[in-house]
């Protein structure tokens, strides 16, 4: 990949075709998820009316999913139990349904920008944004289902089932710091 580089209100980045595959599966995977979690909300008939929607009020049982989609508040421990979890569970009902669109939304934007076949990639601002959220998306759906933890070593014994994909993380992560420094030039 050529990385990122800022060119007057534009960002520009060069993938090639095996990297671009590898982006965007990804991101379609974790979309997926998101899509599928959302299909879980409950159908309302106030909220068809109201146009208030809600989402599940239990969190997601996937830990890729609760890492995606946390609790809203952290629960207090002077608080009694049953009081603290039907608070959480009234903030998720409320909110999550943002939060997976917004999730949903800032995927289709690296979705529509970064063809198939690879190439240069062409981005304002907003898109930049879009594309940080959505890196930062897969990187901990990665990330979790990696096990990756502060003090794991950036290279794991060939052996190790996780050895390649802890690889592609680290490509992500560049990918997305590269992102980061060219919108800070």
């Amino acid at each position: 990949m050529k990385p990122w580089r800022r060119k007057g209100a534009r960002l520009q980045a060069g993938f090639e075709q095996q990297e671009a595959a590898v982006l965007r599966g990804l991101i379609s995977q974790v979309d997926d998820m998101l899509r599928a979690r959302s299909e879980e909300a409950p159908q309302d008939e106030l909220a068809e009316l109201t146009g208030i929607r809600t989402g599940p009020s239990e969190a997601p049982s996937d830990p890729v999913l609760s890492r995606l989609l946390p609790d809203f508040h952290r629960l207090d421990p002077d608080a009694p139990a049953k009081e603290d979890l039907d608070s959480a569970a009234a903030l998720r009902s409320l909110h999550e349904p943002e939060v997976l669109d917004a999730k949903v939304g800032v995927a289709a934007v690296v979705l529509e920008t970064l063809s198939p076949d690879g190439g240069e990639v062409r981005l304002s601002f907003e898109q930049a944004d879009a594309w940080l959220s959505a890196l930062n998306d897969v990187r901990l759906a990665l990330g979790t289902a990696l096990d990756v933890t502060e003090d794991m070593p950036d290279e794991l014994p060939p052996e190790d089932p996780r050895a390649p994909h802890l690889g592609v993380y680290h490509w992500l992560t560049w990918v997305q710091e590269s992102l980061v420094q060219a919108l800070t030039e």
